[in-house]
C-alpha cells in the first residue's frame, strides 16, 4: 500500500512538470520583459502580458509552440527601430497586441509581427500603427490572420510597405481586417490555395489587394475603397471573385480592378461603384464575369490588348460614362443577357429581352481612347451623332462585339 502511494505522488509530480504554465509580463511582475518570458518559456506555455508600455523590438521566437495573449492590448513600441516580433514555429498564436512604431528601411521589410517558416498558426485581434509592413508571412501554411486592425499615414510608395504582406505560402486565411493608410492593403506573392474574406481595404496608396504569381485563390466580401487602385490580379489564373465590393477608386490612372495576364477565373456577384476605370483587362482568358453591378463608373469594362474567350452576362450597366471601351475591331468574347440603361431599345413581345440587339462600344470611346482630350466633347449632340452613325454601320468599332438579349430591366440577384 504504501509503495503505491509513493508511485501516486511521483506520478502526481510528474505531471505536474510536464504541464504548460503561463508566465505574466508586467513591470510589477517577476518577468519585466517579453524578450525574457519568450526565453524562459517552453513550448506549450502561455505569456500573458499586462496592459503597459514595452520599448522592445527584434522580439524573437524559435521553435515554441507560444499562446501570447495581451490584456487591454499592451503596446509594444519598436522605437522606430526594426521588427517588433519575429516568430519561427508551429502552433503559436498572437492575441491582442498594439504594436506602433515599427522601423522603416529601403534594404529591410521590418514588420510588427514577421511570421517565417511556421506552420498552423493563428495572428488575431491585434492592433498595428504606423509600421512599415504590418503582418509578413514568408513560406509559412495552414495559417489565419484575423480581426487585426492595420493603419498607417504612407505618404509614397518607395517608403512605405504593405498591410498584411504574403510571399511563397500557402492555405492561408485572411478574413475581417481592416488595412488602411499602406502603401498596399493586402499583398500576395507566390502564394497558392488561399482566401481572404470580409477585409476592408481603405485609403492605401497602391492596391487594396494586389495578387502576383498566385494561383487557385478565393477573395469574397472584401470592401475595396479610395485605394490607389482597388485590387490587381496579375499572371495569375484559378482566381474566385465574389461579393466583393470596388468602390471610389477614383484618378487619373485609377481603377476598380486591374486583370493583367490572368486565365480561367470568375467574377460574381461584385459591385463596381464610382471608379474611374471599374475593370480594366488586359491579356485575359477565360474569364467570366457573371452578376455584377457596374455603376457610375467612368469606364465600366476597358479592355486592353489579347482578351479572348471572356464571358459577360447577367451584369447590370448602370448610368456609366462608357459601358465598354474595346481596342482593335476584333472580337473574341461573348455578351449576352445584360441589362444596360442606355438600351433605347423596344420589347414588343413582352418576354423582357430586347428586340433590338445592343452595341456597348461606341465610336466615342473609340476616339477617346486615341485622344484622350476628345473627352471634352462628352456631353456635345454631335457625339451623339457619331455614335448613331457608327451603331448603323460599324467602321472602328468590333461589328460582332454586341448583346443579342439585352434585358429591359435591371437584373436583381
Amino acid at each position: 500500500m504504501g509503495r503505491l502511494f509513493i508511485l501516486f505522488l511521483f506520478f502526481s509530480f510528474a505531471t505536474k512538470s510536464f504541464q504548460a504554465q503561463e508566465i505574466e509580463v508586467c513591470k510589477s511582475c517577476d518577468v519585466k520583459t517579453i524578450q525574457a518570458a519568450v526565453d524562459m518559456a517552453e513550448s506549450g506555455d502561455s505569456i500573458r502580458i499586462k496592459n503597459g508600455t514595452y520599448k522592445e523590438h527584434d522580439i524573437t521566437i524559435i521553435d515554441k509552440s507560444l499562446t501570447i495573449i495581451g490584456e487591454g492590448f499592451p503596446v509594444i513600441d519598436a522605437e522606430m527601430i526594426g521588427t517588433a516580433i519575429s516568430i519561427r514555429a508551429e502552433n503559436f498564436s498572437i492575441e491582442g497586441l498594439k504594436i506602433i512604431n515599427v522601423g522603416r528601411s529601403h534594404t529591410n521589410d521590418f514588420a510588427g509581427i514577421l511570421v517565417s517558416n511556421s506552420k498552423n498558426f493563428e495572428v488575431k485581434n491585434n492592433r498595428l500603427d504606423q509600421v512599415f509592413f504590418g503582418i509578413l508571412l514568408e513560406r509559412s501554411s495552414e495559417g489565419v490572420i484575423s480581426g487585426n486592425k492595420i493603419t498607417s499615414d504612407a505618404k509614397d510608395q518607395a517608403t512605405s510597405g504593405n498591410g498584411i504582406h504574403l510571399w511563397k505560402s500557402e492555405d492561408i486565411l485572411i478574413k475581417n481586417n481592416e488595412v488602411i493608410g499602406m502603401r498596399d492593403g493586402i499583398y500576395m506573392e507566390f502564394v497558392n490555395e488561399s482566401e481572404i474574406l470580409n477585409n476592408l481595404c481603405k485609403d492605401n496608396l497602391r492596391y487594396g489587394l494586389h495578387f502576383m504569381f498566385s494561383d487557385h485563390d478565393l477573395y469574397k466580401g472584401n470592401i475595396f475603397e479610395n485605394n490607389g487602385a482597388g485590387v490587381a490580379v496579375m499572371y495569375s489564373k484559378f482566381i474566385d471573385m465574389q461579393d466583393n465590393q470596388f468602390r471610389k477608386n477614383w484618378g487619373s490612372a485609377s481603377y476598380g480592378l486591374l486583370l493583367k495576364e490572368i486565365n480561367d477565373s470568375e467574377l460574381r456577384n461584385n459591385i463596381f461603384e464610382d471608379n474611374t476605370i471599374a475593370i480594366s483587362a488586359d491579356n485575359t482568358n477565360r474569364i467570366n464575369y457573371i452578376e455584377n453591378d457596374f455603376k457610375n463608373n467612368g469606364y465600366a469594362i476597358r479592355i486592353r490588348g489579347a482578351v479572348y474567350d471572356n464571358v459577360f452576362e447577367q451584369n447590370n450597366f448602370l448610368y456609366n460614362s462608357f459601358d465598354v471601351a474595346y481596342t482593335g475591331r476584333l472580337n473574341d468574347n461573348r455578351f449576352t443577357n445584360n441589362y444596360w440603361s442606355g438600351y433605347s431599345g423596344y420589347d414588343l413581345d413582352k418576354d423582357g429581352i430586347g428586340d433590338v440587339p445592343f452595341r456597348p462600344v461606341t465610336l466615342f470611346s473609340y476616339l477617346v481612347n486615341r485622344t484622350p482630350e476628345a473627352i471634352v466633347l462628352l456631353r456635345s449632340m454631335f457625339i451623339d451623332m457619331l455614335d448613331f452613325s457608327e451603331k448603323v454601320s460599324p467602321i472602328f468599332t468590333p461589328a460582332d462585339l454586341i448583346d443579342e438579349q439585352p434585358q429591359m430591366k435591371k437584373i436583381q440577384w
